[in-house]
């Protein structure tokens, strides 16, 4: 699913999922650069994002896989 991350003006992330319009920060990620692992949502919900490189700039869409569907 098409994901945007941002990052807002107090450097807090978020994710916008356009389908679902849904967007929560995002609370819990699993790698120190974010960029190929996974990130876990306000809502609970865990997505699996692709690798990038670590200075990637926001805001960027991705295609993100949501996990334990």
């Amino acid at each position: 699913m098409k994901v945007m991350i941002r990052r807002n003006e107090n450097g807090e992330l978020s994710a916008y999922v356009p389908k679902k319009d849904l967007e929560e920060p995002i609370v819990e990620i699993e790698k120190p650069g974010m960029w190929g692992g996974t990130v876990k949502l306000a809502n609970g919900w865990q997505l699996a994002l692709p690798e990038m490189a670590a200075d990637t700039r926001l805001p960027i869409t991705v295609e993100a896989r949501r996990m334990g569907e």
